[in-house]
């Protein structure tokens, strides 16, 4: 019965990530406190410290301390949102249906334990979890999704395709394989490339730095619960999370001008930060990463011109991996923040100014941005409709004067530059991720770790396939041999498997022609083609983002 209720008041229809979640453990029934009023029920409005205070008392006294410990942790401004049904009443998020007569199609999914508050400090408690849809056919394509998803799941794949792994000795950090590190290695040059053609100069900071410097940044007071701590001659020293203390560092040597400016710097940054354990998740969530990390240093003139430069590549980047839709947030100020409220007015006007100018449409993200300064998230959508925040570009008038940094104006009068700190993929981990997924492991020609096969029917074609595969990385591509004592069907099916874009067979005819059967990991038959048509082949392939594909 309880549970029937709870689906009646706290259904979300369409909305898997919000799908109906009961958490059962020492009293507690269901739901979250959000900000906003919900939509049906008993009326939420603004609270007061004494509206907190006898919601506390109220669900204290029927056993719900859970709940108690929620509502108390509730800023006093922020609404209570409550939703009843005949007697009953809870905590809850819309949207929300009247009762479970109006649920077209619902399906319980799992079961699963869930420390409280995601910290294992905490009690375990149990989470169900289920989904609404408004009819069977939207349920069956939401449940296809989740099938999809799961053969995807990128740590499996990275498993099966021999490109990383994670274990204990190392939580929260990544093992990567020689095929996984090629994977990496390409989109590494690939950035860099990119950047060295957008008037980017690559830099490389220290890992551990003085307390001092991050007590003068403002990371200590607000980001120190993320920060990995050392302690060497009497000095507390800090892993760096982010690159750019390390970047204004860099900046201050030497006197600078307004001619010097922008001066856009990037670091390929290994970065460290103390996630919680209930948070890692494979590639996604990790402590140890590398962001494709730059901050540009401009006038507050210049900050238009280079945002709409930065949005002019990303958008360009992301088309190369394959993403078209790309959606933009725009995070305003936090609550716990450095500089005053005038400095961040200004700071959220000069970035709406800038994206408006780049001609991006932006939805609202309140109160998300970083503690230094209002931030723009560019969120992409993969092949399976989902949507990833990788990208983030955030305007900073506060670090550069924290630290000392200064440019001398056409004026002859120094004063601090901005700051804007920005990614396009953000971390590689993270990124990389996204591509195994998306992909499905299939990944286009100019990333796939191994691009070409070239194999032997018998042994008497072994010397003329090693010829074969010199030749064709002699024209830089990545290819292997396979000369084992096996079918040459073994051999293909097991090279499909590896999603191996092209499979090179070479029988007495092809090695007498100097020519190579060339097949798809899809099954595609694009006959003999000489080894100097394959290179140039899979050369306009690869200079074109997979755009182009080999043709006969």
């Amino acid at each position: 019965m309880r549970l029937a209720r709870l689906l009646g008041a706290l259904v979300a229809i369409g909305r898997p990530d919000v799908d109906v979640v009961a958490a059962f453990g020492s009293g507690v029934a269901a739901g979250r406190s959000v900000g906003n009023a919900c939509d049906l029920g008993a009326p939420a409005g603004r609270t007061t410290t004494g509206a907190v205070d006898a919601a506390v008392e109220t669900f204290r006294k029927i056993g719900e301390h859970y709940k108690a410990e929620i509502i108390a942790s509730i800023p006093a401004n922020e609404d209570i949102s409550l939703y009843g049904q005949g007697d009953w009443f809870d905590l809850c998020r819309g949207p929300h249906v009247p009762s479970t007569g109006k649920l077209g199609a619902f399906k319980l999914m799992k079961v699963a334990g869930a420390y409280w508050r995601g910290d294992s400090k905490n009690a375990m408690l149990q989470r169900i979890y289920g989904t609404a849809w408004a009819d069977e056919k939207a349920l069956k394509a939401y449940l296809t999704r989740l099938e999809e998803a799961e053969k995807r799941d990128h740590r499996r794949l990275g498993r099966e395709l021999g490109l990383f792994h994670t274990q204990e000795e190392a939580v929260g950090s990544v093992f990567w394989h020689p095929k996984g590190h090629t994977l990496w290695r390409t989109v590494e040059n690939y950035m860099r490339g990119r950047l060295e053609v957008a008037g980017y100069v690559e830099v490389k900071t220290p890992q551990l730095l003085d307390r001092v410097l991050w007590e003068k940044s403002g990371h200590w007071e607000n980001y120190r619960p993320n920060m990995f701590i050392a302690e060497s001659e009497e000095r507390i020293l800090a892993v760096k999370p982010m690159n750019c203390p390390g970047h204004v560092l860099i900046y201050r040597q030497g006197i600078k001008s307004y001619r010097d400016l922008p001066l856009r710097m990037a670091e390929f940054g290994a970065c460290h930060r103390n996630e919680p354990p209930g948070a890692l998740h494979g590639l996604m969530r990790v402590r140890a990463f590398t962001q494709d990390d730059a901050h540009i240093f401009c006038t507050e003139a210049q900050v238009n011109p280079e945002t709409v430069a930065f949005c002019d590549l990303l958008k360009s980047v992301y088309a190369d991996f394959g993403f078209a839709e790309i959606a933009v947030k725009f995070s305003d100020r936090p609550s716990k923040r450095v500089g005053s409220d005038e400095t961040w007015d200004r700071a959220e006007q000069g970035l709406r100014s800038a994206i408006e100018g780049a001609g991006l449409a932006y939805t609202m993200n309140p109160g998300e941005g970083a503690f230094y300064g209002p931030k723009l998230e560019f969120v992409l959508r993969d092949a399976l409709g989902r949507d990833w925040q990788c990208g983030t570009l955030q305007l900073d008038f506060q670090l550069p004067g924290r630290l000392g940094a200064e440019y001398v104006g056409e004026d002859g009068v120094a004063r601090a530059p901005v700051m804007l700190h920005r990614a396009v993929l953000g971390s590689f981990e993270r990124f990389i991720g996204i591509l195994i997924e998306n992909y499905a492991g299939r990944f286009p020609t100019w990333l796939a770790p191994v691009q070409a096969v070239v194999m032997n029917i018998t042994d008497g074609q072994a010397e003329y396939v090693a010829k074969a595969a010199e030749f064709l990385r002699n024209q830089g591509l990545r290819v292997e041999t396979d000369l084992r004592n096996e079918k040459v069907g073994f051999k293909i099916r097991e090279h499909t498997l590896q999603r191996v874009p092209y499979l090179l067979v070479a029988g007495d005819r092809e090695s007498g022609s100097n020519t190579l059967a060339v097949r798809t990991r899809n099954g595609q038959d694009l006959g003999a083609m000489s080894l100097e048509a394959i290179a140039a082949g899979l050369g306009r392939e690869i200079a074109s983002r997979g755009r182009i594909v080999l043709e006969v």
